[in-house]
């Protein structure tokens, strides 16, 4: 598995945010069962580069805490049953590993959470990078059962290494 980790905001996180990022990517993909070694790209930001990011992206200019780019579409989220077949470009071709995309935090976003709702600067990342493994698996949560299944299924990812409120 590669993990890519970039840390490009000038606010430094006093976590050890590199091992959270890692546990909880490779909780995610065994959570959700995916049968591939995966390449996963992680940036760290601040506020005012993921307000740029999201206004180039979404047309929403604001900042926001956590951005997903799946580089996978899924017929069913975590469906991973057509991708040797129907998509090559699913896979790089140096490593052989699984490209599920990027995700990129706002260093900002996640000490005001952790204030905001009475938890961990630690606990605030990953939840962010359990929620956002799981729109590259594609889960989303513009429905109201999308989104009771995506909180239900964070929630276990990051119990199960330790990330309780």
């Amino acid at each position: 598995m590669t993990i890519n980790i970039e840390y490009e905001a000038e606010k430094k996180l006093k976590i050890p945010y590199e091992e959270i990022i890692t546990s909880v990517v490779e909780e995610a993909i065994d959570y959700e069962n995916c049968p591939y070694e995966a390449e996963i790209n992680v940036l760290i930001t601040d506020n005012e580069d993921i307000r740029q990011i999201n206004q180039e992206y979404r047309n929403i200019d604001s900042p926001t805490d956590v951005l997903s780019f799946p580089m996978i579409e899924y017929e069913l989220p975590a469906n991973f049953d057509h991708l040797e077949e129907e998509s090559y470009d699913s896979f790089n071709p140096e490593t052989g590993e699984l490209l599920l995309g990027d995700i990129v935090v706002s260093v900002d976003k996640v000490e005001e959470q952790a204030e905001k709702y009475g938890h961990s600067v630690e606990r605030e990342l990953a939840f962010l990078i359990a929620h956002s493994m799981l729109h590259l698996f594609g889960y989303d949560h513009m429905q109201e059962e999308e989104r009771l299944v995506m909180e239900q299924k964070q929630e276990e990812i990051l119990s199960r290494r330790g990330y309780v409120r």
